[in-house]
């Protein structure tokens, strides 16, 4: 297998048209704002200091990441598996985040980028209680480019098709770590989601 180059891409893919480019708004308009106020779920992609990347995703109620205006949203932090790769990325590395956002139901979704800051403001916590606990800390993004997606990737995978995958087909994720790394006790999916419950 031969690696492309820089130079090679130009003979595989067309320009992209002027529409293309010119979607990328420098901003939140109405739509960009109604989007994020009914999505329940993001991908939060941040780099690090050595140049590597990190992907989380993120979720809560539907609108849990705020519109605080047209180039500020604020993400609270619920609670996790403490690694913190995302937010180590935000105070130590470039700083630059950048958000996929997903409406259930809707094939588009909307990008967000900028440069992140954290903040673990008492007052700012206590603004966004949600499952009756405040956030750990609250993600700041400056936001510096906002732009919707095309839905043909979730079309192609058919990501909201009634059609379900089994949860049984696949062991928990306690027993699934137990078995790579010999630590913990493995639990069944039951005992894990119930867990869940107590920890959102």
């Amino acid at each position: 297998m031969t690696d492309l180059c820089a130079e090679d891409l130009a003979t595989i893919y067309a320009k992209p048209t002027p529409r293309v480019i010119a979607k990328a708004r420098p901003a939140i308009d109405t739509h960009a704002r109604k989007f994020i106020e009914m999505s329940p779920f993001c991908v939060l992609a941040t780099s690090g200091t050595d140049g590597s990347v990190d992907a989380s995703p993120r979720g809560g109620g539907i609108g849990f990441v705020h519109v605080a205006g047209p180039n500020q949203l604020l993400m609270p932090d619920r609670a996790g598996n403490n690694r913190i790769d995302s937010f180590r990325n935000v105070v130590e590395g470039s700083g630059f985040v950048h958000l996929l956002f997903f409406v259930p139901g809707i094939d588009e979704t909307l990008r967000v980028g900028g440069r992140g800051t954290l903040s673990a403001d008492p007052d700012l916590l206590a603004s966004m209680v949600e499952f009756g606990k405040p956030p750990r800390a609250v993600l700041s993004v400056a936001v510096s480019e906002v732009y919707f997606h095309c839905g043909k990737a979730l079309m192609r995978s058919k990501l909201w098709a009634p059609e379900k995958v089994q949860r049984s087909v696949m062991p928990s994720i306690t027993e699934v770590i137990h078995e790579q790394t010999g630590l913990g006790e493995p639990q069944s999916q039951d005992v894990v989601e119930a867990l869940y419950k107590t920890q959102l």
